[in-house]
């Protein structure tokens, strides 16, 4: 089963969501991989605290230019549909943090000018927090392009009872990248307009993909019901409420896992597991 967790904006409480099922999961036997694949800000490690035993580079495709065959014909500049390369005057331009690697331009090339090359984006690194799998990908500073990361991490995951991805934040490219493949997306909010407005968003591109999805509401105590009305409404299943508890926001501030807070905690995630394996059973 493998289950991504998401949310139409960050901050919203994911990454607690997924590493509290992560180990919970974990506890109850079976093999369980926790891939962070909020790779420009992963923090899953904060609450896991994992071992890490590999630590692999990254690279994607990127255009190379021999000034010396380039005839300026321009067709690379042409075929590229990022603007990663540019042909002005004989002179050829490349924007690597653009490319995104489709062989185009050195596919086009008449003269054979250009051929590819390789760039480092980021690493993906590979553990174990007790009983959990643990990968995690760390994109390089500055670069732009998150999504090949976000293969990468996938691409490496073990084979697991139970795999949780928690994926970068928004409806953007990176997100589509993180819960294609995904079973069921649990989508964290919180009650507020903001909330309510970001969430819509997320079920609007999770509902494109065709990949059923539920809800978990986080400080459903705060902000008021429009959000719970609007789960309602069109009929999405709400498969938690989580209360703001101080004692739970002090352990977060301290690295610690709610579930390891106490035990009416854990079993309110082993409520969670259970709900989402009914889900992804219908």
């Amino acid at each position: 089963m493998r289950i991504a967790v998401a949310s139409g904006k960050g901050g919203t409480g994911k990454t607690t969501i997924a590493t509290n099922l992560a180990y919970v999961a974990a506890l109850a036997g079976g093999s369980v991989a926790y891939l962070d694949c909020d790779v420009e800000a992963p923090n899953g490690a904060i609450f896991l605290k994992p071992k890490i035993g590999e630590d692999n580079p990254v690279t994607t495709s990127v255009p190379k230019v021999d000034l010396d065959k380039c005839t300026g014909c321009g067709l690379c500049g042409e075929v590229c549909q990022f603007s990663a390369i540019v042909s002005m005057n004989k002179t050829v331009l490349t924007f690597p943090e653009l490319c995104h690697g489709c062989a185009g331009c050195w596919l086009a090339c008449p003269a054979g000018a250009i051929r590819e090359d390789q760039q480092e984006i980021g690493r993906v690194q590979t553990g174990a927090a007790g009983q959990v799998r643990f990968l995690q990908g760390l994109l390089n500073i500055g670069q732009a392009m998150s999504s090949p990361l976000i293969r990468a991490v996938k691409t490496a995951a073990p084979q697991a009872d139970l795999t949780i991805i928690d994926c970068p934040p928004g409806t953007s490219c990176p997100v589509i990248e993180a819960v294609r493949g995904s079973c069921y997306v649990l989508l964290v909010s919180e009650p507020t307009p903001f909330g309510l407005h970001d969430l819509s968003l997320a079920i609007e591109t999770v509902r494109e993909l065709g990949i059923p999805l539920g809800v978990v509401i986080n400080r459903c105590d705060s902000g008021d019901a429009r959000l719970r009305q609007y789960c309602d409404d069109n009929a999405i299943a709400v498969l938690a409420e989580i209360p703001d508890v101080r004692a739970v926001a002090e352990a977060y501030s301290r690295g610690m896992l709610a579930a390891e807070l106490s035990g009416h905690y854990r079993q309110g995630f082993e409520r969670l597991i259970e709900a989402l394996r009914r889900e992804v059973g219908r």
